[in-house]
């Protein structure tokens, strides 16, 4: 395979190959854990919560959990209204919501029929469906597959230089 990973059906470890997503998959690429992180997400705080929702065998459960705390995706909290604990987002498992977001925009979209699906994933405040996520250049096309490519890190810096800029810009901010 072009890209080194040994992929022969068997457990590989992926933390140490130098792609982004290969890496991610290593952190939150079983279905047990974006779905506690979905869980999470819907205010599931405790291992009893999390256990009802899924259906899954309390040792698994406590490994996902674990794992998740040990790669700061949740914090463990002590919780007030008993003598347990709470799982808790961290601020790096919030920035996954998109993710999430997008797994269920492509769920809705190729994984249900006709009206099989009951809910529709909604602005909180305004109550109308979220529009679809698509990446989107710096100066707003949406771009698909064949449109986007790898760069080295370096020439990335330029770019990531510009969109700082361009957010100051939106925004009305100042760099201080």
């Amino acid at each position: 395979m072009s890209n080194g990973l040994p992929m022969k059906g068997k457990r590989t470890d992926l933390s140490g190959v130098h792609c982004a997503i290969a890496r991610s998959l290593e952190i939150v690429g079983d279905w047990w854990s974006l779905l506690i992180i979905r869980d999470a997400f819907r205010g599931h705080k405790r291992f009893g919560e999390f256990h009802k929702s899924l259906g899954l065998a309390k040792n698994i459960l406590s490994a996902r959990l674990k794992k998740l705390v040990d790669a700061q995706i949740l914090s463990v909290e002590a919780d007030a209204e008993s003598a347990s604990h709470r799982y808790v987002l961290t601020p790096k498992g919030e920035s996954l919501h998109p993710i999430l977001v997008a797994l269920w925009q492509w769920g809705e979209e190729h994984c249900f029929e006709g009206d099989e699906l009951k809910f529709v994933m909604a602005d909180a405040v305004q109550g109308k469906a979220l529009l679809k996520m698509q990446p989107t250049s710096q100066d707003g096309r949406v771009l698909r597959p064949r449109d986007v490519r790898l760069l080295p890190r370096n020439a990335a810096a330029i770019s990531h230089a510009s969109r700082e800029s361009i957010g100051r810009r939106k925004t009305g901010a100042t760099r201080s």
